[in-house]
């Protein structure tokens, strides 16, 4: 048996939270480019700043430590400042799936206090307003439950025979009440068998883990020597980058791809489940948002500009347009500016195959939206032909574009509101609202914006080729 603690030190929790998935069964609206977890899918706050929520009380938590992929860094920041707290940023060089991820967070915490008890949070999973101190209840047992010794994961008692989440069987009860030995994990069972569970008394694994750092340790150094010695490394090598920490790449690649159950849960004999009596929910697929969604008299859920005759139990969010079904029950529809996607309920799961299949095909859609979030703001394709394209350029305070050059297009650029800034061949100028620009083929140029306001520019490239490899940038910013 580890070490325990004295009464008189028990620790705050390190909330670690991990934000670095692409959640492609929630396609068109979730994409590499802009995933799940960084869009208020359910409520009017991102799965991610909901879960930043939960972990937000100073007497219980520690300011959070957050995984995720580099793609996604000013997401997280932009999130994380828009709520007002403090986190540190941990930048995965490449996606090695959970388990990498949780032991380089558990290291970095446990550089910080060799005593630490860690809480992972998935930035994709709802639990309701009203249920949140009942939940900090449930962690406050875990983490007596994690300073003896154990690995607590929360169990929670199913309201129906769901097949894309895992189940707990529990063992002989221990002294926290509600905690037992965790004696099996299943993972994604058939429908048969999720109902026989169920009358089993199984409970869903919710996936979030409290553990302390010397216990976690361990367990890696005896099932996966392998992943902890490269996650190791990676700390090791980590550097500071504008305020990320960024994991040495060499090292992280050295993981296996795993899952933190699959490399730990599942083989380690300390494994305890405590049974959570909070509402909970998994968001990653759209069943998954009807259930977890408020619903009208008729049992839809709805987002965004949506009109409805005659429809029931269906699931629709419109982005960027009038969407409108009559006569149809159980269906997805989901409109974005650049896709559609209409499916059966039943079906959901589905979407992965299919976006899959797009990726495939080489459509970019299943990967990148219309519009982009950049370091420096959005940047948004409203149309575009054979020999020109309109974009929508936003630009944060203080942001700039890259000094650059273009070979083959000329461009216009419209001031639509603050106050811009341009360079063209080294001379300067200022832009206000009405007024516009014209940049030719072969010109050095740079767009900054010098107000306290966002500036917003459209620009009409024209030219014989409009690809993004025809730009020679003269410093180091993105865009």
């Amino acid at each position: 048996m580890h070490a325990v603690f004295p009464s008189q030190a028990i620790p705050r929790i390190v909330p670690l939270i991990l934000a670095g998935g692409s959640g492609t069964r929630l396609w068109p609206v979730s994409r590499d480019g802009m995933p799940k977890q960084f869009l208020p899918l359910v409520g009017n706050r991102s799965t991610f700043q909901q879960a930043l929520a939960r972990v937000s009380d100073p007497e219980l938590f520690e300011p959070p430590i957050v995984m995720t992929h580099e793609a996604f860094r000013f997401f997280v920041r932009e999130q994380t400042e828009q709520m007002g707290l403090k986190a540190t940023i941990v930048l995965e060089p490449e996606r090695r799936d959970t388990a990498p991820a949780v032991a380089a967070g558990m290291l970095i915490a446990e550089r910080r206090d060799p005593n630490a008890v860690v809480m992972m949070v998935a930035a994709d999973h709802v639990i309701p307003e009203q249920d949140i101190e009942t939940f900090k209840g449930a962690v406050r047992s875990a983490r007596e439950a994690a300073i003896e010794g154990h690995i607590v994961t929360f169990g929670i008692k199913p309201s129906e025979p769901k097949t894309n989440y895992g189940y707990i069987r529990c063992g002989e009860p221990l002294n926290e009440p509600g905690a037992f030995k965790a004696t099996a994990f299943i993972e994604k069972p058939d429908a048969a068998s999720a109902a026989r569970y169920i009358g089993e008394g199984y409970l869903w694994n919710c996936g979030n883990l409290v553990f302390r750092t010397e216990v976690m340790r361990g367990e890696l150094l005896h099932l996966a020597p392998k992943l902890l010695a490269a996650a190791e490394d990676s700390v090791t090598s980590a550097e500071d980058d504008l305020g990320f920490l960024r994991l040495g790449h060499e090292a992280f690649a050295e993981a296996p791809r795993i899952s933190i159950s699959y490399a730990v849960l599942e083989r380690t004999k300390t494994a305890v489940v405590l049974e959570g009596n909070f509402r909970w929910a998994d968001i990653g697929s759209w069943d998954s948002i009807l259930a977890a969604s408020a619903r009208d008299k008729d049992g839809n859920a709805v987002s965004g500009d949506v009109a409805l005759l005659d429809s029931r139990n269906c699931v629709v969010h419109a982005a960027g347009r009038l969407t409108a079904l009559i006569g149809v029950k159980d269906v997805v529809v989901a409109t974005t500016p650049d896709a559609v996607l209409v499916a059966d309920i039943h079906h959901a799961d589905d979407v992965r195959t299919l976006v899959n299949r797009l990726a495939d095909a080489g459509r970019v859609e299943a990967h990148q939206h219309r519009r982009l979030y950049k370091p420096w703001g959005i940047l948004d394709l409203l149309d575009q032909g054979e020999r020109f394209q309109v974009r929508r350029i936003v630009l944060r305070p203080g942001a700039a574009l890259s000094m650059q050059m273009h070979l083959h297009r000329a461009e216009h650029w419209v001031v639509v509101s603050g106050v811009a800034r341009i360079t063209i061949d080294g001379q300067d100028s200022v832009l206000h609202e009405n007024q516009s620009a014209f940049i030719p083929a072969g010109t050095v140029h740079r767009l900054a914006n010098p107000g306290r306001i966002p500036l917003e520019v459209i620009e009409v490239q024209t030219g014989s080729y409009l690809g993004e490899d025809d730009v020679t940038r003269y410093d180091t910013a993105e865009g």
